[in-house]
Order: structure tokens, then sequence, then C-alpha cells
């Protein structure tokens, strides 16, 4: 089992990275709290997890910036009805820090504002983590600093996690004239996901 990979960044996007170790181009799938905190470093090490399609054997990794984001990935994982796309936007649209205070806050409407997300799922969540994320060391979330093409970026991000491009380009738009704090990547497709 890999637990990590470590090398040069050949490419970042809100959704995936591409990082070379030992001239094998690993693709990993990211949340946009790795996205954020990998930041314009040349070199990268990304903790691994790698799930298993049971219907046709193929394998997707995902990569994280943290141990403990990793960690909440996989305690998301263990909750039934959550698949590793819904538990990557969760980790997207919150962050493991935030994550963790709605998990114990038992905020269930906090949950079902990720798409994916419905009622009984979110209570599911709150039921089954809630201790266990107490145990959880998380750190607050990192800022990064805005790019120059956001929205373009946002965008590809909304697309690539299964939006229909119309719909993300209105709820891109409304979140750029709606914000209230200073608008990166991160924070656009945060407030983005709230209008889809």
């Amino acid at each position: 089992m890999i637990t990590h990979i470590d090398g040069k960044l050949v490419e970042k996007t809100p959704t995936y990275a591409v990082i070379d170790c030992g001239g094998v181009g690993y693709f990993l799938n990211i949340s946009l709290n790795t996205f954020s905190k990998i930041g314009t470093s040349e070199r990268c090490k990304l903790f691994t997890h790698i799930t298993v399609n049971t219907m046709d054997g193929t394998q997707t990794m995902y990569g994280f910036f943290e141990e403990s984001e990793r960690s909440m990935f996989r305690l998301l994982l263990s909750v039934s009805g959550v698949g590793a796309g819904a538990a990557r936007l969760l980790l997207s649209s919150f962050g493991p820090s935030d994550l963790q205070q709605v998990i114990v806050s038992a905020n269930v409407s906090g949950l079902r504002s990720v798409k994916g997300i419905g009622e009984k799922t979110a209570q599911r969540i709150i039921v089954d983590l809630k201790d266990k994320v107490l145990k959880e060391e998380i750190p607050a979330s990192i800022s990064f600093s805005p790019h120059n093409n956001i929205r373009n970026e946002a965008l590809a991000a909304l697309v690539m996690l299964g939006f229909v491009r119309h719909a993300a380009e209105k709820a891109i738009d409304k979140a750029m004239t709606s914000a209230n704090q200073e608008m990166n990547v991160e924070n656009t497709i945060k407030q983005a996901l709230k209008f889809l």
C-alpha cells in the first residue's frame, strides 16, 4: 500500500495534482483544502488513500497535504452511504477543522448544504463520527493567496466535481458578487457550492 508520494509537482488544479516521483507521474484527486496548502512549491509530499471500485476493479488515488485530513477522509468513508466523492466534497466545502466542528455541533443543515448529502446521511455522519472526530487533532485551515484567474479555476473545479457548466457559472457569479470576504479560488468554490 502506498502511504505517501513525495516528488516534483508537475500540475495542480483545485481537484487534482500530478506528482512526478522517480520518473512516474502520479495522478491524485485532492480537496480544496489540500489545493490551498500545496501552494506554489516545486516539491510536494501528499499522504495517499486508494479506493477500489468493486464493480470493475479500477483504483483511484486521493492525496492529502496533512495526515489529519486523510484521517477525516477515512472516517467519512466508514459511514454507510458516504463515498469518496462525497467525502472529498465535504472536505472541500468545510476543510478538516471546520468539518470537525460541524459534526461535533450536530449541524445537520451545514452537512446538507453539500451536494449529495441528504438528511439521513447527514444524521448518520453525526451519529457515527461525533465521538470519533473529538479524538482527532485537526489544525485550523490556512488560507492561500489569490490567483489571477479565480473564476476560471473555480469553474474548472466545479465542472470536474460533476456540476453542469452553466449552473456552475451562475453559482460562481452569484458567489463573487455576494462575497463579504476576500475571494480566492477556495472561497469562491465554497460560496458557489451554496448556490448549487
